[in-house]
């Protein structure tokens, strides 16, 4: 058995919910093997993608830096 069948079977073993979370792990871990570079292309294509998300919902710059105020300060 390899370890891609093993990652496999274990994967298939968690509950539904759960098995997002190892993705978001491997995503992070292939972060962590990228060079410069890539991490800054990828980090700018994402802030496009969230703005553009912003735009098509009708939030301003000015409410999406409120928001993330007010994480902030309840951390």
């Amino acid at each position: 058995m390899t370890i891609k069948d093993v990652l496999l079977k274990e994967i298939e073993s968690l509950p539904e919910d759960r098995q997002s979370d190892v993705l978001t792990y491997v995503r992070f871990l292939k972060i962590g093997l990228a060079e410069a570079p890539e991490v800054e292309a990828r980090f700018a294509e994402a802030l496009t993608n969230l703005r553009r998300q912003a735009a098509a919902r009708g939030l301003s710059e000015a409410e999406i830096e409120a928001e993330i105020r007010a994480v902030r300060a309840q951390a």
